[in-house]
């Protein structure tokens, strides 16, 4: 027999020797893909916003942290830049637990996301609309023909439907131009929107640095701030909803407590003056609400339902009557609360 044949029947010998120890040990490949799959599922991921100031200092403090390491579980936060994108990560499992308006919760629940709204973070005058410190319009009337920068899916958007609805005009009578919020600043700012319907810590702040001025407010327009939770992992993770709760309602007594530190931890990390970090928090901002959703929120959706229809926001009445019945589950923010 000639060497290259005798190595190559000593090559198959060698890989038949591997695939019998690995069948002999159970799969060992496969046992450690399950061992790192265990470890990942011992991660809670959850998100913090510069909107959701409870969830700020839920960060700052670790108490989460410190809490859920007896159990051995880390903490994985992720910034939302908005509702819409805490609602995409709850969709795409990247994260377990988000925050977002209220609106833009019952929107995506009605259109297929298997979410349920579990507690409330606060109650928010955060959304208005904004104009340049030079423009001439100064009401919502005066609208029609003009660019609107908004970010499609988040409040400061169903502000805006709202809005235009108040006066006879929709969507179609103005150009919505779908950008980030923190674009939606910049396109104000540099000229290239009429109007951007803003979302504060931003807009406070474009106010001050850029003389921008708000043409409308209307609080009852603002949906509440709410915490989300992944539907599957609300029904498979009930006790680690719960303790998330727990620290929401610890960071509410805090803030109420410390007004002036949790303004120092909004406005170092959203890079905020501290006079705009107190503005936002203090006069924009009631995190002193109740920890449970029900009937006060939904009495919001009930009147923003036929904008969110007919601007196709929601895909029908049915799927929106469907989820004004399933998107709220309140029983561990009860018992919690």
């Amino acid at each position: 027999m000639s060497k290259s044949k005798k190595s190559t029947r000593l090559r198959a010998s060698l890989v038949g020797v591997v695939i019998s120890l690995l069948a002999l040990t159970g799969c060992v490949a496969g046992e450690g893909q399950q061992t790192d799959s265990a470890e990942a599922s011992k991660v809670l991921r959850l998100d913090y916003a510069y909107w959701n100031p409870l969830s700020l200092v839920i960060r700052d403090q670790g108490w989460l942290e410190t809490e859920l390491a007896a159990q051995g579980y880390q903490v994985e936060w992720i910034l939302s830049a908005g509702s819409w994108a805490a609602l995409e990560n709850l969709n795409a499992k990247v994260i377990d637990i988000g925050s977002s308006a209220g609106s833009a919760a019952f929107a995506a629940h009605a259109n297929g996301v298997a979410i349920n709204t579990i507690g409330v973070f606060s109650q928010p005058n955060w959304a208005s609309l904004v104009v340049a410190k030079d423009s001439e319009i100064t009401k919502v009337s005066e609208l029609a023909g003009k660019k609107i920068a908004a970010t499609s899916g988040t409040d400061p958007y169903f502000f805006l439907l709202q809005a235009l609805d108040e006066v006879g005009l929709t969507a179609s009578d103005v150009e919505i131009v779908n950008l980030a919020h923190a674009d939606g600043q910049k396109a104000l700012e540099n000229g290239d929107v009429d109007v951007w319907s803003g979302l504060d810590p931003l807009t406070a702040t474009s106010e001050k640095n850029a003389g921008t001025k708000i043409i409308y407010s209307n609080p009852s327009f603002n949906s509440w701030g709410v915490i989300n939770a992944r539907t599957e992992f609300l029904e498979s993770n009930p006790e680690l909803v719960e303790i998330v709760l727990v620290q929401y309602q610890k960071a509410r007594a805090w803030i109420l407590a410390n007004p002036t530190k949790a303004a120092e931890i909004l406005a170092r990390e959203a890079q905020l003056d501290a006079d705009v970090a107190t503005k936002v928090l203090t006069e924009r901002t009631n995190v002193d609400v109740s920890l449970i959703p029900g009937e006060t929120q939904l009495a919001v959706f009930r009147i923003i339902t036929p904008v969110l229809v007919a601007e196709g926001k929601i895909k029908s009445q049915e799927a929106a009557d469907l989820a004004l019945q399933t998107l709220i589950n309140d029983s561990i923010a009860k018992k919690v609360g």
